[in-house]
C-alpha cells in the first residue's frame, strides 16, 4: 500500500469513527450520560413527535429511574451509515429503530442480539403474527420487535375514471393493462406509476410476489426464473413499451408519482393513508375527487405491509433493559397513541383494536377529515390480509437493484423481457454464491 493509500485509508477510518460518535436530536451538545443510561435511536421523528417521545420517555423513567433514556433521532437516509460507523467505533445504541432489510443485513454480520431468551413469556402474542414473524431471522433468531406499520392503498381520481368510462379502479394486477389502456386512450393521462429506479420503492418487486413469483430459495439463490417470473417481467415490460406507464418511471421515484397525481395527470396513486393530508393541502381540487380504495393484489389476495422495528445491537451491555424499553415503546397504550398522532398503524393487537374502535366511532367535522378517516379505517382493515411480501434477507436491496436494472433495459428495448430475467438470475446468483457459498 502506498503512502497516499495509507493516508486515505486512515482518513476514511477516522471519518467513519467520527460519524459513529456524531448524533442528532436530543443527543447533540448534551453532557455525558449518567451510568445506566439507555441510548435510543429513532428515524425521522423529530421535531414533529418530540412531545410524544418526551412523554413516553418520562413515563419509562418514572418506573425505571435506574435506566434513564437518551433519545437521538436520525434522518432516514443516514441511519445505516451512522449505525455501521457506531458499531465500528463501539458506540452503538442500546435500542435502534430499523426496517427489516437493514435489520437482517446487520444480523447477518452478527450485529444484533437474539431477543428470544430476553423476552417474557407470551410476548409474541401481543403483536400481529404476520409482522412478528417478519422480525425473525432463520439463523439469528428474533432480531427485532415490531413497532409501527403502513399499508399501501389505491387513491383514485374519480373524475378521470368517469372520463375513461370506468366504474372503479382495478383491484388485481391482472386487470391493470386494460384499465391503463382505457385511461391513456380516453383521457390522455396515465393509469398508474410504479418506479423502476433501483434504490427507490420496492412496490414493483412486491407486485411480483403478488403475481406468484418466488424471489429466492432456501439457499438464497434466484427462484424467479419460472413461468410466473417470465410473465411478471413481460407484464411490466409490455406496459412500458405500450406507453401505458409514464416515461419517467425508469428515472424518477415515488415522489414523481405524487407530483403527477396532484397535478391531475395520474388516475391512481399507490400510497399510504397518511399522504392524503398533503394532497388535501397541495392539491385540494384533486383531493376533492379522490376516493381511497383497497390496494392492488394478486390471486391470493395478500396485500403488502411496511414495517418498522426496534432492535438491540449486540454491543449493548444492557440488553435486558433495552428489550424492556422496546417492549414499553411498543405496548398497546403507547402504540395506540403514536398511531393516532402519526396516522400510522400499530403492530400491537391491543392497539389495533383500539384504533379501529376509535375510527369507527369517529364523527368527522369536515369532508377532509371524513376522507382521512375512511382511508385510515380501510388501512386498518387491509391489515387482516397483509404481510411483508419481500423477504428480509441480507442483500435484498442488491436483489432489487439487479431486477430493476434489467427490467429498465427490457422496458427501453435494449433486451427482451426473457433476456432481462435470465441476466437478473445470473447476476444475483453470482452475488449469492460469493456471499452464501
Amino acid at each position: 500500500m502506498t503512502f497516499k493509500q495509507r493516508r486515505r485509508t486512515r482518513r476514511w477510518l477516522v471519518g467513519l469513527a467520527l460519524a459513529g460518535v456524531a448524533t442528532l436530536g436530543w443527543g447533540c451538545g448534551r453532557p455525558a450520560a449518567p451510568e445506566g443510561t439507555l441510548q435510543l435511536w429513532t428515524l425521522q421523528l423529530a421535531p414533529k413527535f418530540n412531545p410524544y417521545m418526551a412523554s413516553v420517555i418520562k413515563a419509562w423513567e418514572s418506573g425505571h429511574p435506574e435506566a434513564p433514556v437518551r433519545w437521538t433521532d436520525l434522518p432516514w437516509g443516514s441511519v445505516e451509515r451512522k449505525l455501521l460507523a457506531a458499531v465500528f467505533a463501539r458506540t452503538a445504541p442500546d435500542v435502534v429503530n430499523l426496517n427489516p432489510p437493514f435489520a437482517a443485513n446487520l444480523a447477518s454480520k452478527g450485529g444484533l442480539t437474539d431477543l428470544t431468551p430476553l423476552l417474557p413469556a407470551g410476548a409474541a402474542e401481543r403483536y400481529l403474527p404476520s409482522v412478528w414473524s417478519a422480525a425473525q431471522d432463520p439463523e439469528a433468531g428474533q432480531i427485532a420487535i415490531p413497532w409501527y406499520l403502513t399499508v399501501r392503498l389505491s387513491l383514485v381520481n374519480r373524475d378521470l375514471l368517469r372520463e375513461a368510462g370506468l366504474e372503479q379502479a382495478p383491484r388485481r394486477w391482472e386487470d391493470v393493462p386494460a384499465y391503463a389502456r382505457a385511461i391513456r386512450e380516453r383521457t390522455g393521462r396515465y393509469g398508474l406509476f410504479v418506479t423502476v429506479v433501483p434504490d427507490d420503492s420496492a412496490e414493483l418487486l412486491e407486485s411480483m410476489v403478488q403475481m406468484g413469483v418466488t424471489l429466492l430459495d432456501d439457499r438464497q439463490r434466484a427462484a424467479f426464473n419460472t413461468p410466473a417470473g417470465r410473465k411478471a417481467f413481460a407484464f411490466w415490460t409490455d406496459l412500458y413499451r405500450e406507453g401505458l406507464l409514464p416515461r419517467e418511471v425508469v428515472s424518477q421515484g415515488q415522489r414523481r408519482a405524487i407530483e403527477l397525481y396532484q397535478s391531475g395527470e395520474l388516475a391512481l396513486l399507490a400510497t399510504g393513508a397518511e399522504s392524503l393530508r398533503n394532497i388535501q393541502t397541495n392539491a385540494p381540487g384533486v383531493a376533492a375527487v379522490t376516493r381511497p380504495q383497497p390496494p392492488l393484489i394478486g390471486d391470493d389476495g395478500t396485500a403488502n405491509v411496511a414495517l418498522m422495528t426496534l432492535a438491540v445491537p449486540r454491543q449493548s451491555d444492557q440488553a435486558q433493559e433495552a428489550v424492556e424499553l422496546a417492549l414499553f415503546l411498543t405496548n398497546g397504550p403507547n402504540q395506540a397513541r403514536f398511531a393516532r398522532e402519526a396516522r400510522v398503524l400499530p403492530s400491537s393487537r391491543q392497539a389495533l383494536e383500539q384504533v379501529r374502535a376509535e375510527l369507527e366511532a369517529e364523527q368527522p367535522a369536515s369532508a377532509d377529515k371524513a376522507q382521512i378517516r375512511e382511508a385510515r379505517l380501510l388501512s386498518a382493515n387491509v391489515l387482516n390480509r397483509a404481510r411483508v411480501l419481500v423477504p428480509s434477507t441480507p442483500g435484498v436491496k442488491r436483489l432489487q437493484s439487479i431486477v430493476y436494472t434489467q427490467l429498465q433495459r427490457a422496458m427501453l428495448g435494449q433486451i427482451s423481457s426473457d433476456q432481462a430475467l435470465l441476466e437478473a438470475e445470473q447476476q444475483w446468483n453470482r452475488y449469492a454464491s460469493s456471499r452464501w457459498p
